[in-house]
């Protein structure tokens, strides 16, 4: 069965306060008259009328700022109040507090695999607040631990789904997409709390690491990406440096080499430009050729 919020309105309990003490203090000063008047059939009277004043009383409670009340009558869902202040209702209602302030808790940090089945470690922090007092109340039996175990059943789940880091930007990945990550986490979590009445306003990664067993291995990995990359692009821009150095000296005619000795050029520029290490000049005073 499904259960929806239905707001109430409550009378205002400062004037009914003010209303029921007088009335137990009329009640007193008139069952003391009477017993003094040896009345019976009075001072009954008065004893019955202070008794419903005492119970008028138990309709009493107090809304704090951002918080519901959720009214029951015999287990029977009436209604919640969200008004703050001192107010009033029948005193057979039973009165349920449930926080409507927004709330944030950190998931533990999991260890599941990824996409590639690599060991990883995650952690998320999600920000949430309840919007529907009756789904929270009575759809599930505990809406806190509910969104708890459901959160990290999201987290584990995304993880799966994404590799933890690719050289490609054209996918996604866990660690290169961090944004996309989050937003992607955010509707998972928010399409398992719906059925709790609960808004999911934000959550985002805050701990990814691949586990300890591997992350030696996935550190030098990454270090070898790196420095392939790093490679990679000091030849692309050695070639490009003498190819236009070639074009500066035949256009200059400085120098007339032939395809061999352009060859042995060529070696010896990429060797000085790619290397680590500083070359040392060697002057030649003759010539290899005869």
């Amino acid at each position: 069965m499904i259960i929806r919020e239905r707001e109430r309105t409550a009378v205002s309990g400062g004037l009914f306060l003010l209303c029921v003490l007088g009335t137990l203090g009329g009640a007193t000063f008139g069952g003391v008259s009477a017993a003094q008047a040896h009345d019976v059939g009075q001072v009954v009277g008065m004893l019955v009328l202070g008794t419903l004043a005492l119970v008028a009383l138990a309709g009493l409670f107090i809304v704090n700022p951002n918080e519901g009340r959720v009214l029951q009558l015999f287990g029977r869902y009436v209604g919640t109040v969200k008004a703050p202040g001192l107010r009033w209702t029948n005193p057979f209602y039973s009165k349920g507090r449930i926080s409507l302030r927004v709330r944030s808790f950190e998931t533990e940090r999991l260890k599941v695999n990824d996409l590639d089945g690599n060991p990883i470690e995650i952690a998320a922090v999600v920000v949430w607040r309840v919007v529907d007092t009756a789904e929270a109340m009575f759809h599930v039996d505990d809406y806190q631990k509910f969104v708890r175990v459901q959160s990290e059943a999201a987290l584990r789940n995304l993880a799966t789904r994404y590799p933890y880091d690719l050289h490609d930007d054209a996918q996604i990945s866990l660690r290169g997409h961090t944004a996309v990550i989050a937003d992607h986490l955010k509707v998972e979590i928010q399409e398992r709390l719906a059925q709790a009445g609960v808004q999911v306003i934000e959550s985002r990664i805050t701990a990814l690491a691949y586990a300890q067993e591997i992350a030696h291995a996935m550190l030098q990995r990454q270090q070898a990406g790196a420095i392939i990359a790093a490679r990679s692009l000091i030849v692309q821009g050695a070639v490009g440096m003498v190819e236009r150095a070639l074009k500066m000296l035949s256009a200059n005619k400085i120098v007339e080499r032939d395809e061999e000795r352009k060859a042995q050029m060529v070696s010896n520029l990429l060797v000085v430009l790619c290397g680590e290490r500083g070359t040392q000049p060697v002057l030649n005073a003759g010539t290899i050729y005869p």
